[in-house]
């Protein structure tokens, strides 16, 4: 059965629940998930709300036209979605395959909301992996001197394919604040370190160092800051003095692989909303 989801963000004020649950009510829907949260600080308004379509006495199409009026009184901030429109996501990667090979197994097993029609890599490794997915593989080896040229034929290829997001699954290019621009809030990247710590390069190699009691990941939504965009899902798990720095690395990518498919699923179920440089993420 299909659904609606909107998601809200605005100043808070007396009403807006109200008003939001009575605008489906009214129009016979079914409300099915409904959660909110309001931050003090900075005296915002959050909602996700989910009904079903079924029943439901305005068309599709047409929601978004009437709900604008509700959405300009409070000031809202909102997006509509639909749980029968699957998003058609890109996989980037570069030679670490195993949250690659992650997300395709959940893909083929119909465990994740999306479709996705396209790996592109600036290594070839990854052409047999997409070949036995049977999905499309794109090479566009990236240099310092054709860096620029080799992002704008990526976006060709992204817009061509209607691609409406991008999973960074361990892929080890910097992308240019020109090609986030065309996805802003839609390229997810998993991190080898629970950020802000030990981020940059070998952060294994750093902890082991450290002599640290646990390692972590963390996936966030790509800016132009270096690994400082807004971060969706975090985990950690605990190691020992006996764990060598390859049994770190080890259990650092069951745990790349973990949150990274908990960051995708929630970004697929539209449970995320950024204020700032933080999100508020919605059971």
């Amino acid at each position: 059965m299909s659904h609606a989801i909107l998601l809200i963000s605005c100043p808070d004020q007396k009403g807006i629940t109200a008003t939001v649950t009575n605008f489906v009510y009214q129009n016979k829907g079914n409300i099915v998930h409904a959660d909110q949260h309001i931050d003090e600080q900075s005296n915002t308004f959050f909602m996700r709300i989910e009904w079903e379509l079924e029943g439901f006495s305005i068309e599709k199409q047409a929601i978004a036209e009437q709900f604008s009026a509700i959405a300009q009184q409070f000031s809202m901030q909102w997006n509509v979605y639909f749980t029968d429109i699957l998003p058609r996501m890109a996989l980037f990667v570069s030679r670490h395959t195993h949250c690659l090979y992650d997300v395709l197994l959940r893909y083929k097993a119909g465990q994740l909301a999306c479709e996705i029609p396209l790996i592109v890599s600036n290594h070839a490794d990854a052409e047999v992996i997409a070949n036995e997915f049977g999905i499309t593989f794109a090479e566009f080896p990236i240099t310092q001197e054709n860096k620029m040229d080799q992002e704008k034929q990526q976006i060709n290829l992204l817009q061509k394919e209607n691609i409406d997001g991008i999973i960074l699954a361990r892929y080890h290019q910097i992308l240019t604040e020109s090609f986030i621009q065309n996805y802003v809030d839609r390229i997810i990247n998993i991190h080898h370190s629970f950020l802000p710590a030990f981020a940059g390069k070998s952060p294994y190699a750093q902890a082991y160092q450290k002599g640290v009691k646990i390692i972590g990941a963390t996936s966030h939504y790509v800016t132009a800051q270096l690994d400082e965009g807004p971060i969706i899902a975090q985990d950690t798990v605990h190691i020992s003095h006996r764990d060598s720095l390859q049994d770190l690395i080890l259990k650092g990518e069951d745990l790349e692989k973990l949150v990274l498919n908990r960051a995708l699923r929630l970004h697929l179920h539209h449970k995320i909303l950024r204020y700032g440089n933080k999100t508020v993420v919605f059971d």
